[in-house]
């Protein structure tokens, strides 16, 4: 089952590669520069819709749509996006010609010779969404600041983390001059768009494959949060794009599960009810009766 965990960087570098990438850097994984172009050419998929627990920001050349929580922003051409660990995010499949750079890392990148309250900085404060159109001109300049960053990466210079420190801020300042981008995407209204990632989130969370594991995100308001939206808004949205709640949704997956495990395991009913999020046996008695007319024991003996 996949992990609902914030994904780490060093679990971001194993999903991107066969090895960890080569680096110098005595704290492995707080930073590191990628070029778009070579993901492209060796086939590297998307990433999964999620919160990483490090910093991304990104010169992406081409045409895509990112997704940011409960909100989806269609980009071509130049573009200068940013992405901090609490929104979740992914993009559409990357289409041959796309290009540009990269670059992630930790907050505590920033606690060394070059101190920065990261989290403070308006473009990676929690519910920012920041993309910015850029011209030819800008896009030169910023291309021109990652190849820097790419440069000293490799470079034998003893202060090149601290040259690249000011070069990622000179980036982040730099964009607080452009015009975000504030027109979403066209590919369906919010409604679709906030349904479609509550029903990823609600999938990624099954098959549960052994007692170990256990369902998390039990209520409506457990999923907003992962969205970083109300509520209020979550259920509205399911509501007018399925007709059903989003708790009819929750229970129905629940029960159907439920189901699965009763008939094609030997677990009993109490360890079944605790992976589906029951800390009482009573409790998934009760739930899967009101759902099934019928209680666990009958419906594994029918």
């Amino acid at each position: 089952m996949a992990s609902l965990r914030p994904e780490s960087l060093e679990q971001f570098y194993s999903h991107k590669f066969d090895v960890m990438p080569e680096t110098d850097n005595n704290d492995l994984g707080s930073f590191d520069v990628f070029n778009i172009e070579d993901r492209v050419i060796t086939g590297t998929t998307s990433p999964t819709f999620v919160r990483r627990d490090f910093y991304k920001i990104m010169l992406f050349q081409g045409k895509n749509t990112f997704h940011y929580g409960d909100e989806s922003i269609d980009v071509e051409g130049d573009t200068l996006l940013f992405f901090n660990p609490q929104v979740p995010y992914t993009y559409d499949p990357l289409e041959m010609g796309t290009k540009g750079y990269f670059c992630v890392f930790r907050e505590e990148f920033f606690n060394g010779t070059i101190r920065f309250p990261v989290k403070e900085h308006p473009l990676f404060s929690a519910g920012s969404k920041p993309a910015f159109r850029l011209s030819a001109d800008q896009a030169a300049l910023v291309k021109d600041l990652f190849l820097k960053i790419a440069g000293e990466k490799k470079s034998p210079f003893s202060y090149k983390y601290d040259l690249i420190r000011a070069y990622i801020l000179e980036l982040a300042f730099y964009a607080l001059r452009l015009d975000p981008v504030l027109h979403p995407s066209s590919a369906g209204d919010a409604s679709t768009r906030i349904t479609r990632v509550f029903m990823e989130l609600l999938e990624r969370q099954f098959p549960i494959a052994s007692p170990q594991h256990r369902y998390f995100l039990r209520s409506p308001k457990d999923f907003a949060d992962r969205l970083s939206i109300h509520v209020n808004s979550l259920n509205r949205a399911v509501k007018k794009a399925t007709g059903k709640t989003s708790t009819e949704h929750i229970f129905e997956r629940l029960t159907g599960e439920a189901k699965t495990l009763l008939r094609y395991t030997d677990w009993s009913a109490a360890e079944i009810g605790f992976v589906l999020g029951f800390d009482d046996p009573a409790h998934f008695q009760h739930f899967f009766k009101k759902m099934t007319k019928t209680t666990p024991l009958r419906y594994r003996t029918v």
